[in-house]
């Protein structure tokens, strides 16, 4: 394997990686900021309140969908066992 097959490999890698995970960091995202505007708006500055709505949005979309990321993994696994193949001496 030569670096420029490395280097494609890993930056095909990374792009998956975001792709995976940019709905859930999203929501996460969201929600947090929805927390801090309802914390700033009543003055109340308990820094645990956010944990509970992020931990129960990140779980409703996990449910949501897991089928989806799950099909995308092993798609890509696929995938880069049959690159393998391709890439012996």
């Amino acid at each position: 394997m030569n670096a420029e097959a490395a280097v494609d490999i890993f930056k095909s890698l990374v792009m998956f990686a975001l792709y995976i995970m940019s709905p859930f960091l999203a929501v996460v995202l969201v929600v947090g900021l929805i927390m801090s505007l309802l914390q700033s708006v009543t003055s109340i500055q308990e820094q645990t309140l956010t944990f509970v709505p992020k931990l129960i949005a990140l779980a409703g979309v996990l449910l949501l969908l897991a089928p989806w990321a799950l099909r995308l993994l092993s798609e890509y696994t696929v995938q880069n066992i049959a690159r393998m193949g391709a890439m012996g001496p």
